[in-house]
């Protein structure tokens, strides 16, 4: 049977519960029920004693873990209470008093131009594809059709890393043609993808940033001819501005990755800036179908297949569309300018409401 010794302490330390702290209260618990505490022993010298005694001792301590237990349980419950009521004492605000008025923020208009674009392409059908910003001379340039000593390459003067004597440095994407590339080579026609991103350019003034946006896109699949692409892109920039009848023109151009090329223009009003006014024209955009050596260079079938590809730049129609006349001013960080040119975060880009 237990001491009377061990009863004292027992019942002097359930009654002391009620004065003690949160570290107090820990340090009784391990003082009794700790792996050396006090109703730990004793249960561990019941196996000493012989049965009838055994008996009547582990119902006694087990009587007296059970309240040792259920009195902590209690004390921390009542400490617990009075922290968190003085906690609400300390932190007490009026409420009666008006919050501070906290701006509100905006959608920068280059990721409203991205959303709208992706709104346009996605009703047609494409899907949205990303890349790395460091790219290979190969994806970069020559699976392109731009090899190594091809003038192009010094019309897109630009910045390289890791530069050796041992191989060809790694270079900061020109534009996001790279994407089309790596989709070429991990994906079988069709294909029918637009891939938004930044790239990088040693350029640097009023219409020109050294990183700025590109909207590039690529279809790939048998009989495509002109009159898609024509189609396609007549259909987004009508949509993307905001007018049925807006005029597009096509001319011939050049670029090593497509044959034949097509610079695409639109009609504005050079005086007012009014777009699809006057009778003047305003290069917007990039075009072709999609050279024979590129596709072979990805392993696709030229005599199989065809396509077309176009590039964008974002801030280029951005721009236009909003009347913005310095590109300089997207990377300033001016919250003035934000909040004037940017959209609300609770109305995205859709076709159902209208661009």
């Amino acid at each position: 049977m237990l001491s009377d010794d061990f009863k004292v302490l027992v019942h002097n330390a359930v009654g002391d519960t009620a004065l003690a702290d949160a570290e107090g209260l820990e340090a009784l618990r391990v003082a009794f029920l700790g792996k050396s505490g006090h109703v730990t022993l004793q249960l561990k010298s019941l196996g000493g004693m012989d049965p009838e005694a055994r008996k009547a001792a582990g119902a006694e301590i087990n009587t007296l873990k059970t309240l040792i237990t259920d009195a902590i349980i209690a004390r921390r419950a009542a400490l617990d209470e009075a922290a968190l009521a003085a906690r609400l004492s300390a932190e007490r605000i009026d409420v009666t008093q008006p919050p501070r008025p906290e701006p509100v923020g905006a959608i920068h208009p280059l990721s409203r131009t991205m959303e709208e674009i992706a709104a346009i392409f996605g009703a047609m059908g494409f899907a949205i594809k990303d890349g790395p910003d460091i790219e290979n001379d190969w994806n970069n340039f020559s699976a392109l059709n731009i090899p190594a000593h091809h003038p192009a390459r010094a019309m897109m003067d630009t910045f390289y890393l890791n530069a050796n004597a041992n191989a060809r440095p790694a270079v900061l994407r020109t534009h996001t043609s790279p994407v089309q590339i790596r989709t070429m080579l991990n994906e079988q026609p069709p294909i029918r993808i637009i891939v938004p991103g930044r790239t990088f350019r040693a350029d640097h003034d009023a219409t020109h940033s050294p990183m700025f946006h590109q909207c590039e896109g690529l279809v790939i699949g048998e009989g495509i001819t002109l009159g898609h692409l024509k189609g396609c892109l007549i259909d987004f920039l009508r949509a993307f501005f905001d007018n049925p009848a807006l005029p597009v023109r096509f001319r011939a151009s050049y670029f090593p990755f497509t044959e034949p090329s097509m610079e695409v223009d639109i009609g504005w009003n050079r005086k007012t800036g009014e777009i699809g006014g006057g009778t003047d024209w305003l290069e917007i955009l990039g075009s072709g179908m999609v050279h024979p050596n590129v596709l072979a260079n990805c392993g696709i079938d030229p005599r199989k297949y065809q396509g077309f590809a176009f590039g964008v730049g974002l801030e280029r129609i951005t721009m236009l569309k909003h009347g913005i006349a310095d590109l300089r001013l997207f990377y300033e960080s001016d919250v003035r300018w934000l909040r004037h040119y940017g959209f609300s975060p609770l109305s995205p880009a859709s076709l159902h409401e209208g661009i």
